[in-house]
C-alpha cells in the first residue's frame, strides 16, 4: 500500500472554480492494486465516496462529508496498430490536453479538435466530451473501470457505455457505480481534417496557416478557446457551465417566428435542432453581469465565474436564476453540464 489517507482538506486548489470547501478524508491513487486495496478496506466501505479527475467540472456547494478518491492513474501505452490506426491506452488520470499533445507529436489524429479542454482522460468518456464538430465517442474503443461495491475490473466498449450528448451511462444508470482506471483511443495515421465547424478556418487563415495539419487544427482551436474562455488559473471557472439545449424543430421554428436571430444547428436525431445555451443567456441579459463574488463572463454567456470568494451556493443559486429567466424567456430549461456537488 502506497497511498496515504489525509484529513480535512481544503478543495480549492483542486477545482478550478476555486470555491473554499474541504472534506473529512482525501486520498490520491496512483494505481490499481492500491485503489483495490482501498475499496476493500472495511474502514472505508461505508464511507460517502467521491472521485475527482482535474476538478475541472464539478461546483462543491459545500464542504464533502466522507471520502474523495483522487485519480492519478498514469501512463501511455500503444496496445496495436494497422496502416490506418493506432489504439492507444490511457490512464485516466493522464490531463487530457497533455494527451492530445502527445498524439500530435506522434502525428496521430482524431482528437486534435478537442484541444485544450480541461480535465483527465478518464473525465472524457464519462460526459462525452466534444468541441468543434468532434465527440470523443467517435474515436472512443474501450474503457477499463472498477466497480466500487466489489473492486472487480469491468471492460466497457463503445456500445456499453451508450453515449448520449455529453453524457454516458457512467453519467446515468450507473453514476456513482464505477471508477474509470484507463481509456483507450483509436487514432488515425492518415488524416480527414474536420474545420468545418465554427471558426477554425478563419482562425487558420490569421495564423497565416500554409498547410494544413492536425497540428495547425489544434493552434487554431487552442487559440479561439482561450479567446472565449478564460484561464481558472486567472479567474475560478468550470468553462461552459451549461449544456447546449436540443429542442423539437416544431418548437424551434415557433421561436424564430418570435425571435428572427435566433440560432440553430440540426443534430443525428431527426426533427431536433440544438441551440446554443450561450446565445439564450445572453439574450436574457446575464452576459458580463456580476453578483457580489460571482457572475457572468464578460466574453462567454455560457461560463460562470468566481471573483474569488464566491460561496459554492451562491453559484449554485447564479445557475438556477439564469435557468429559470431563460426559460421564462424562451420556453427552453437550460441543463448544468457542470456536476453540482
Amino acid at each position: 500500500m502506497s497511498y496515504q489517507i489525509e484529513k480535512d482538506i481544503q478543495l480549492s486548489n483542486l477545482t478550478t472554480m476555486g470555491v473554499k470547501t474541504s472534506c473529512d478524508y482525501f486520498v490520491s491513487i496512483s494505481s490499481t492494486n492500491d485503489l483495490k486495496t482501498l475499496l476493500d478496506d472495511d474502514q472505508w466501505k461505508n464511507e460517502k465516496k467521491l472521485i475527482l479527475g482535474g476538478g475541472s467540472n464539478i461546483l462543491f456547494t459545500g464542504d464533502f462529508n466522507g471520502l474523495i478518491i483522487k485519480n492519478d492513474l498514469r501512463g501511455i501505452e500503444i496496445l496495436k496498430e494497422d496502416n490506418e490506426h493506432v489504439w492507444v491506452k490511457t490512464g485516466a488520470g493522464e490531463n487530457w490536453h497533455d494527451f492530445v499533445l502527445w498524439a500530435i507529436d506522434q502525428n496521430y489524429g482524431g482528437i486534435e479538435n478537442l484541444s485544450l479542454i480541461p480535465g483527465t482522460v478518464g473525465a472524457a468518456p464519462m460526459q462525452n466530451i466534444g468541441a468543434y464538430g468532434v465527440e470523443i465517442r467517435e474515436v472512443f474503443d474501450s474503457l477499463v473501470a472498477m466497480e466500487i461495491e466489489t473492486g472487480i475490473l469491468k471492460t466497457f466498449e463503445n456500445k456499453d457505455c451508450e453515449f448520449g450528448y455529453r453524457s454516458s451511462v457512467f453519467k446515468t444508470s450507473q453514476k456513482g457505480n464505477y471508477i474509470i482506471c484507463s481509456v483507450t483511443i483509436r487514432l488515425s495515421k492518415s488524416h480527414q481534417f474536420n474545420t468545418s465547424y465554427g471558426d477554425i478556418m478563419k482562425t487558420l487563415k490569421e495564423l497565416n496557416c500554409s498547410e494544413l495539419s492536425i497540428r495547425a487544427i489544434s493552434d487554431a482551436v487552442i487559440k479561439i478557446r482561450q479567446s472565449k474562455l478564460p484561464d481558472p488559473v486567472e479567474i475560478g471557472n468550470a468553462g461552459s457551465f451549461f449544456k447546449n439545449p436540443v429542442i423539437d424543430k416544431i418548437d424551434f421554428e415557433g421561436l424564430k417566428a418570435e425571435f428572427s436571430g435566433i440560432p440553430g444547428y440540426e443534430v443525428e436525431q431527426a426533427g431536433k435542432i440544438k441551440v446554443p445555451a450561450g446565445w439564450l443567456i445572453e439574450q436574457c441579459g446575464w452576459k458580463g453581469k456580476r453578483i457580489g463574488e460571482t457572475g457572468v463572463h464578460e466574453n462567454q454567456a455560457l461560463v460562470l465565474v468566481n471573483y474569488g470568494g464566491a460561496r459554492g451556493e451562491d453559484i449554485q443559486q447564479l445557475a438556477y436564476t439564469i435557468r429559470e429567466s431563460v426559460r421564462n424567456k424562451f420556453g427552453i430549461l437550460i441543463e448544468p453540464e457542470v456536476n453540482m456537488i
